[in-house]
């Protein structure tokens, strides 16, 4: 394998969109909740273990989150988990991590992806890795993932390309136009229906070097506050040195900061098959387990009746879920929390939005 490239795995991320399940202690980068014997941040380590050297490997969490990214990723050796005072999207920890890397090798090369996408094809997935880490050693240029739409999806952003519609299945790179960070429907069909546009995956590739000069020109603050990197990562000084770093660091992410900005972006195709799982509507349409009325039943011992295109997910015990006349739902049962929500983010994020407040705080 190329010593000089490298793989970032943001893992710090909070929200709990797949309520209640995904909790502020445990979110879903920490969970199996497709039932796949591995948690979204074990399964992603392991496959780019397999395209770049696993000791370049570095993973970037909330000091709070240390001990389950240890427990669930044994062979990670502890230098290469990056550890958050606080959370600040994802500019601040790339940059974090990015002089991290560029302290161990300046010519290094580096891979950045969410720690809890869905892939369907794991080989064709390292090939397109291995093109983009490829196309960002050779050029200065800042790669993306694109993923083709099938659908008008508004939780999910958006890339234009340069030179008008894409043939479906094309590997060609292709210039980044615009960056466009999730659309109401209405635009979400005209980009789809325009075939200039991908979604964004929050993949990149890019060298150490380069992503340092475009954060320098289009976050300067952010990057300022990582000034004496050279001597404080790596050393007993690196904690309190993070703790200034994070606590003044502008609360942006990569995207906003500098995709949408510079004019260095290319696109790869990726038609590997891919989803981001960050809500219950996005795990029904990824879970193929339906029955004859379109409803997932992930419940031991159930009565329905008249149901059609609900989820229902039970808590592992030995009750019976009696449901009917339910269309277009979501029933998931813990053992603290009962959700029954029409099956549609904005309503279920209407609903948990109260989980700020103080009397629900045991259950966040």
């Amino acid at each position: 394998m190329n010593q000089n490239q490298y793989c970032v795995i943001l893992a710090g991320g909070t929200e709990n969109r797949l309520w209640p399940v995904s909790r502020e202690s445990k979110p879903k980068q920490f969970l199996d909740i497709r039932h796949t014997g591995h948690t979204f941040i074990a399964r992603t380590y392991r496959r780019f273990a397999g395209i770049v050297p696993e000791e370049n490997i570095l993973i970037v969490t909330l000091e709070k989150y240390k001990d389950l990214v240890l427990n669930q990723i044994p062979e990670l050796k502890e230098e290469n988990l990056l550890l958050e005072p606080y959370s600040r999207h994802t500019a601040a920890c790339i940059a974090y991590s990015t002089f991290t890397i560029l302290k161990r090798n300046p010519d290094a090369t580096i891979v950045v992806t969410p720690a809890d996408h869905v892939i369907w094809d794991e080989h064709l997935f390292e090939d397109s890795i291995r093109n983009i880490l490829s196309h960002a050693e050779k050029k200065p240029v800042l790669m993306t993932l694109g993923i083709h739409p099938d659908r008008p999806d508004t939780t999910y952003g958006y890339i234009q390309v340069m030179g008008g519609k894409m043939k479906d299945g094309s590997n060609d790179i292709v210039k980044v136009k615009t960056f466009t960070e999730k659309p109401d429907i209405a635009l979400a069909e005209v980009f789809c229906n325009s075939g200039e546009f991908y979604w964004n995956s929050g993949i990149y590739a890019w060298k150490a070097s380069v992503i340092i000069q475009e954060m320098k020109k289009y976050l300067p603050g952010i990057v300022a506050q990582f000034n004496g990197w050279e001597t404080a990562l790596g050393t007993e000084m690196q904690g309190k040195f993070l703790e200034n770093a994070y606590s003044d660091s502008p609360n942006i992410s990569i995207e906003y900061g500098v995709m949408e900005k510079t004019d260095k972006a290319w696109l790869y195709p990726g038609n590997f098959g891919w989803a981001d799982i960050d809500n219950w509507c996005a795990l029904y349409g990824n879970l193929p387990l339906k029955d004859n009325n379109e409803n997932i039943l992930a419940a031991q011992v159930s009565l329905t009746q008249e149901n059609r295109r609900c989820l229902i997910v039970g808590a592992g015990k030995k009750k019976l879920y009696a449901i009917k006349g339910l269309e277009d739902y979501v029933v998931i049962d813990t053992d603290d929390v009962l959700l029954i929500c029409p099956r549609d983010d904005r309503q279920i994020k209407d609903l948990t939005s109260s989980l700020g407040l103080s009397e629900y705080e045991k259950y966040r």
